[in-house]
């Protein structure tokens, strides 16, 4: 059930675009290629396991995971309400 002007639905599909946009994000994220061997920032060797399961892959895990936590989140804001417009 929508409100004022929106249609019916119309907060379903905020959620469905919210949702859409961190998959397309992650997936352009994702290393393609082929993997290499040792890792670009440290130097360690990087497992076969790892170099398998995620082709193009071109950093260690600890690497990753710091990489990870640096990448920031989309600053859209897709809430309707004037309260989460004003942060």
């Amino acid at each position: 059930m929508a409100g004022g002007w929106t249609r019916d639905g119309a907060v379903q599909d905020q959620i469905d675009d919210t949702i859409s946009d961190a998959v397309s994000a992650a997936r352009s994220r994702m290393p393609v290629g082929e993997s290499v061997r040792w890792c670009v920032e440290c130097g360690e060797e990087i497992p076969a396991k790892r170099r398998e399961a995620l082709p193009g892959v071109k950093r260690c895990v600890a690497c990753q995971t710091g990489q990870d936590g640096a990448v920031r989140q989309s600053g859209i804001n897709r809430r309707g309400s004037k309260d989460s417009q004003l942060r």
